[in-house]
């Protein structure tokens, strides 16, 4: 009898050492990775405070070691314009906050809402605020918008060319306000208020994007029309049209 109360004394003992022990190193880990530095990249939709509130919530959305597993390999649904985000510890007080957001081509204006969609033409998200770096598309005919479908358009294979065009703004650092596609196939971007008319000769559009940085740079300030559709292979043709630019 004695025997095995000793026996149940020890066991408790043990037990309650090692509630103590774990309750230590909890204490530990909650006190040594506690964020008191965050870095966040790739976010251009959103602020670095809003993806901050947005990854750091709960009990624990300060924890680097909680923040780093909740967010592995873990895609977001929860946020527009967000794909995945990965939570990375620089040091045990310290997290870097990897955006990597949806791959916009540009959106379409539905009555008061922007309908962004991607290099297929499907529409991705829908929202009140223009996001910058995005350009506006014109020029293109439906009757209805979809979340998660694909823009209903006479002819799909107008994606490629915004795509094309998309990319060359990127290569050269340009951001475009908006972009009209005209029925003849002409192509005309806005930069404020400049508006350049490139034509439809496609052979031709690389040449004529990789112009606009200097171009630009001449009109700074000023309003009017680049006429680049007859641009000749000396690169001659380019000519400037002040004055108020129609939409």
């Amino acid at each position: 009898m004695f025997e095995e109360k000793k026996k149940g004394k020890i066991k408790w003992i043990i037990l309650v050492a090692s509630l103590l022990a774990m309750a230590g190193v909890a204490a530990f880990v909650l006190q040594k990775y506690t964020v008191t530095s965050v870095t966040v990249i790739g976010n251009l939709h959103y602020s670095e405070e809003e993806i901050r509130n947005f990854v750091m919530t709960g009990p624990l959305g300060n924890n680097s070691l909680y923040l780093s597993l909740k967010y592995r390999n873990k895609g977001v649904e929860d946020i527009p314009f967000v794909d995945a985000m990965d939570v990375n510890i620089l040091s045990p007080d310290s997290i870097e906050i990897a955006v990597y957001e949806k791959a916009l081509a540009g959106f379409v204006r539905c009555m008061d809402t922007y309908m962004y969609f991607d290099k297929d033409g499907y529409v991705v998200e829908c929202s009140d605020e223009v996001t910058e770096g995005v350009p506006q598309i014109t020029g293109l005919n439906f009757d209805y918008v979809v979340l998660g479908e694909r823009l209903p358009v006479e002819n799909p294979e107008i994606f490629d060319s915004v795509m094309d065009i998309t990319k060359l703004l990127d290569k050269y650092d340009l951001k475009a306000d908006k972009i009209f596609f005209h029925s003849s196939e002409e192509i005309t971007i806005y930069f404020g208020n400049v508006k350049v008319a490139l034509g439809n000769d496609r052979a031709e559009l690389e040449n004529k994007v990789m112009r606009l940085p200097e171009l630009l740079s001449m009109v700074d300030g000023e309003t009017g029309t680049f006429r680049m559709e007859t641009l000749t292979e000396d690169r001659t043709g380019v000519t400037f049209q002040k004055g108020e630019t129609s939409n």
